[in-house]
């Protein structure tokens, strides 16, 4: 770590003597102070080890200044969407994966950083990683940690009735017949219940439900498939109805498997485990053959972006570097955005210890299914899963028949 910043700061000293930069602008000489903004979202304790870090960053740059802006999640929203519409925002920024698309559509959005890539340490990241970050061949951010729904199972419940890990959608039925309502075999929130019937159409149908440009693939026949199955769910009592599901309820043993994100892999499951049952992270469920990770997607829980108006590119790079690949920033920030998909960041928290737990589980489960299916910003669209649920709701109370309901999600995923 210290000898690429030694490299870095002998190549800004001769980019100052020569008076150019790798992005044809001017470069401060090493000695002269410059001010970086740096912006994110989070709770109290992210805020806490941030400003720490940027801290020991400076102190290792003591030519560079860094101004911290910070909020919750729902004010870092709406403030930045006033300040990339007005071209103010930050100089290196925590952005949402969805906003790539939103700000950045043809790539120009934000800072191409291939253009410094020399000083972020883009080994640390293999290329279906930074995929998820790039835009008309231009890298315009670069993910933290990857988010996927992940299959958690209360193996010490399944023992007790004498059942396996399931493995097969089948086997979850099986499961809620010899369970009789005693306990659910699954539960999820209204999120995850849309992935998870996605998953089971997809299977079923042979088909991708959406391109990352929004194109919908799936038929009217095959929302119909997602419409029945969900209720077929919660009609042989698989699953409580979304609107049921209470998370406290995992740690109470009420419910024998969750369909969760990767990143609430301790939040969720800590609990229940400290009252003593054993939690696995379980294959996704198949049919005739399948492979595990058909119909399931993968997407970066949080990235790092550099405005495109930054006048200081170079050391927003060496600033992005440090709270990605650091030693410092590794022990600081542990596991608190996800397991960090930086190599040299994750072979810091091996070695001190820190990479155990429910979500580290979850993450190793992930990569054994290889690369999982991208998931298209508008996959996530809640009006759309809240319709999803409404419609499958009206089915159950017979108030609609399944063949309505499908024809009317069909036309309302597909209207442009």
């Amino acid at each position: 770590m210290m000898k690429r910043k030694l490299l870095v700061m002998l190549i800004l000293m001769v980019f100052a003597a020569t008076g150019c930069s790798a992005d044809n602008a001017p470069v401060e000489t090493v000695d002269e102070q410059i001010e970086l903004t740096l912006s994110w979202w989070g709770n109290d304790a992210r805020h806490e080890y941030t400003l720490e870090a940027v801290k020991q960053f400076e102190k290792l740059y003591p030519n560079i200044d860094v101004k911290c802006s910070y909020t919750e999640w729902s004010g870092y929203q709406t403030r930045s969407d006033v300040l990339m519409r007005s071209d103010t925002e930050a100089d290196v920024m925590l952005i949402n994966y969805a906003w790539i698309e939103k700000y950045s559509s043809d790539g120009s959005g934000y800072y191409d950083l291939y253009k410094v890539a020399d000083s972020i340490g883009l080994e640390n990241f293999d290329e279906y990683e930074l995929s998820f970050g790039v835009k008309n061949e231009k890298l315009n951010a670069i993910p933290i940690a990857m988010n996927t729904q992940s299959f958690y199972v209360n193996k010490t419940i399944y023992d007790s009735y004498g059942l396996s890990v399931p493995k097969t959608w089948d086997d979850m039925f099986e499961a809620a017949k010899v369970m009789n309502g005693e306990v659910y075999p699954i539960a999820m929130t209204a999120k995850s219940a849309f992935f998870y019937v996605v998953a089971y159409a997809e299977q079923e149908s042979g088909k991708r439900f959406m391109e990352q440009d929004s194109t919908v693939n799936f038929s009217v026949d095959d929302f119909r498939t997602m419409i029945d199955f969900y209720c077929r769910l919660i009609n042989e009592k698989v699953m409580p109805q979304v609107e049921y599901f209470d998370r406290k309820e995992i740690g109470e043993g009420k419910y024998a498997g969750c369909l969760a994100w990767l990143s609430d892999g301790s939040a969720y499951f800590n609990k229940a485990i400290e009252n003593g049952y054993e939690y696995v992270v379980a294959d996704y469920p198949t049919m005739n053959g399948v492979s595990s990770g058909t119909g399931w997607y993968a997407k970066p829980a949080t990235m790092y972006a550099v405005s495109k108006n930054t006048v200081h590119p170079q050391q927003a790079a060496m600033l992005l570097d440090f709270l990605l690949n650091s030693d410092e920033m590794a022990e600081l920030q542990a596991t608190e955005k996800g397991i960090p998909l930086s190599t040299a960041a994750r072979e810091y928290l091996s070695e001190t210890g820190k990479l155990e737990g429910m979500q580290y589980k979850a993450f190793e489960k992930m990569q054994e299914n290889g690369e999982l299916a991208v998931l298209s910003p508008y996959f996530e669209n809640d009006d759309m899963i809240d319709e999803f649920r409404s419609c499958c709701n009206a089915v159950l109370f017979d108030k609609e028949t399944a063949e309505s309901q499908a024809q009317y999600l069909y036309d309302l995923y597909t209207k442009k």
